[in-house]
């Protein structure tokens, strides 16, 4: 076996998926290999195949078993994920993030600063000025799991979750950091909100984002917010993210 797929376990899931398992850990390269496969068998155009869902670490592959059958795919799967490596899993896809933090966008601040003994300003320089991989998306439609926050601002969940967290909160949940793409109990330490809309059922592309793409949040003042928000309900709010 390839070394690069000796790792690589395919398991049945239900009568009608299968997954695909990359190791055992949250890992850039492990998640590349999940979005590497993704990306060859949608290249494949594989007949049958309805849905393909990547997680931290697998990639759990949809089919119709009246079209296809599971040891069919299987050998398929085992196939494209012998491929040498390469980095077509990388989309290219840069999102840039407007963030309000602090005061009542982001009222777990001051706890965290208090617990990391990082002042507010250099906090807010610290997570705007990193670039966060989208390993998956889950628990809420537009929910992103962001890896790559600095361990200098991590900071355990909160030991009671709120009941009511707003929409467009931006939060960190241990090494992660996140946003809330609709109002939702939760337990992840609210640091500041974004105007922008992770999830939309009216936009052609209902979710913001897609798991392989990568986000920079930058800071904005309160009226900035507001004016976003009022763009967005006209129809402009596309106009203030961008792809890099």
């Amino acid at each position: 076996m390839n070394s690069t797929t000796e790792t690589v376990r395919i398991l049945p899931a239900g009568d009608h998926a299968l997954a695909v398992e990359f190791g055992d850990k949250i890992d850039p390269a492990v998640n590349d290999r999940v979005h590497a496969l993704a990306a060859r068998i949608r290249e494949a155009s594989i007949i049958g195949v309805t849905e393909l869902v990547p997680t931290f670490r697998s990639l759990l592959v949809v089919y119709e078993p009246s079209i296809l059958k599971y040891g069919e795919l299987k050998s398929t799967v085992e196939r494209l994920a012998c491929l040498p490596e390469t980095s077509a899993s990388d989309t290219g896809r840069v999102l840039h993030i407007p963030c309000c933090y602090g005061s009542h966008f982001g009222p777990d601040l001051p706890d965290l600063e208090r617990y990391t003994g990082i002042d507010r300003d250099a906090i807010i320089a610290i997570h705007s000025g990193t670039e966060y991989r989208v390993y998956m998306l889950g628990f809420l439609p537009g929910f992103v799991y962001l890896g790559g926050l600095d361990e200098r601002i991590a900071m355990p969940r909160l030991s009671t979750p709120r009941v009511r967290i707003p929409k467009g909160s931006v939060g960190i949940g241990g090494n992660q950091t996140g946003v809330y793409p609709l109002e939702s109990p939760g337990g992840w330490r609210l640091i500041g909100s974004t105007p922008l809309d992770f999830y939309n059922p009216e936009r052609e592309a209902p979710v913001l984002c897609r798991a392989g793409d990568r986000i920079r949040f930058y800071p904005i003042n309160s009226s900035d917010y507001y004016d976003i928000r009022r763009m967005q309900a006209h129809g402009g709010g596309d106009a203030v993210w961008q792809f890099a």
